[in-house]
């Protein structure tokens, strides 16, 4: 009995953050159904709240949540790794070879997904690059003692703002660096094929990087209890921070307006830069994911953590697995009922996304459980632990 308490809080702390891994890929899921079946009706970043209705802004601002949350998670994940196994030097060679693994996954099978083009002539480089970009970084940052790994870290999140100002024509030596690290622009490679840098990866690798020095928060000797409380001062803090900022109209976003309509008002306070991820964007997001991931482990192994937790489990092949269903079901819908809006075959309502997103998981399941029992059970097969 005295060894099974802890190792039931063991499982129920892992579960945890399986279960949050799960919930923002299916807040993913439902952004991707937009942006398949609303693709003439796409959004800006920040979005236009004259002519974004609140139904969409929400599907849209709930998908927020979801890459800061995933990238706090994988370096979370990369420490727990270190524990398990050999320590710094097993995660620095494993965060490098997945990290390459995912780098090279963007441009060929995700990519494709998007375009249908082979060979492409535009490359995408989104979330998926970005964490395998920010992975190689963590695989070189984890040699620093942890108080400098979380400063750094902070400093990144916190100061990027101050080099928002800083342009590199292209032409110049400094143009491509600066465009992969914190510029979303264009590369031209040739004549037949551009990059694409949607996600800039410097302030996400101060994201992996932070989530790697709170590990030790999640480690087989920590306290729940204190493991608990740092999670809600560091998501209240990080919510409070948001509100003052974004309240006074301070640093590294364009400030809120007041409208007529409260609804508005609201929408225009929430209007936050994703690409790259401003401060506000990260206190926002990264202030909820911990406080759900506290959440999540007070809520302990109630059936429906369970579930989330099976989509968590295997992100990779789920992200895969989605993008395809959906290209899929738009080819479908295309061959079914025609271009009917404009040039592209979609929805008339963000009522029918909900919807689509709704029933997907449920059509996903299946096979997604299969895998992660797969994954669990072969652990002799080195490449399934790359999934």
């Amino acid at each position: 009995m005295t060894d099974a308490v802890p190792a039931a809080r063991s499982r129920q702390r892992l579960l945890s953050i399986d279960a949050l891994r799960g919930l923002v890929i299916l807040f993913m899921l439902l952004d991707h159904v937009r942006e398949t079946f609303l693709l003439h009706r796409q959004v800006s970043d920040p979005m236009n709240i004259d002519t974004t209705e609140p139904a969409l802004f929400i599907s849209r601002t709930l998908a927020h949540l979801c890459a800061p949350v995933f990238v706090l998670l994988t370096g979370l994940s990369a420490y727990l790794y270190g524990e398990k196994y050999q320590g710094r030097g097993d995660v620095s060679a494993f965060l490098f070879k997945r990290g390459l693994f995912l780098v090279v996954l963007d441009f060929t099978l995700v990519n494709f997904a998007w375009t249908l083009q082979l060979p492409p002539s535009v490359i995408y480089m989104q979330v998926i690059w970005a964490i395998g970009v920010s992975m190689i970084a963590l695989a070189v940052l984890v040699w620093l003692p942890r108080p400098l790994l979380i400063g750094l870290a902070l400093v990144i999140i916190g100061g990027h703002n101050l080099l928002d100002g800083v342009h590199f024509a292209a032409g110049s030596a400094l143009h491509i660096p600066w465009t992969i690290l914190h510029e979303r622009s264009w590369i031209e490679v040739g004549d037949s094929l551009r990059l694409r840098t949607t996600y800039p990866v410097l302030p996400w690798i101060g994201v992996i990087a932070l989530g790697y020095g709170i590990g030790p928060w999640f480690a087989g000797a920590m306290p729940a209890a204190r493991r608990q409380r740092y999670l809600w001062l560091a998501g209240i803090s990080a919510l409070l921070g948001f509100v003052v900022l974004r309240a006074i109209n301070g640093y590294g976003e364009a400030p809120w307006q007041v409208y007529d309509s409260p609804v508005q008002t609201l929408m225009s306070f929430f209007n936050i830069t994703k690409y790259p991820p401003s401060l506000l964007f990260l206190a926002l997001t990264l202030g909820v994911g911990l406080l759900l991931l506290l959440a999540f482990e007070r809520a302990g192994q109630r059936r429906w953590i369970g579930t989330l937790a099976v989509f968590g489990a295997v992100p990779m092949f789920f992200y895969l697995l989605h993008l395809y269903v959906l290209k899929v079901l738009y080819v479908m819908g295309v061959a079914l009922f025609g271009l009917n809006q404009g040039t592209y075959f979609g929805f008339d309502n963000v009522g029918a996304v909900w919807l689509v997103a709704l029933l997907l998981p449920l059509a996903l399941y299946l096979p997604v459980r299969w895998f992660a029992g797969l994954k669990a059970r072969r652990r002799d097969i080195a490449w399934l632990k790359y999934l």
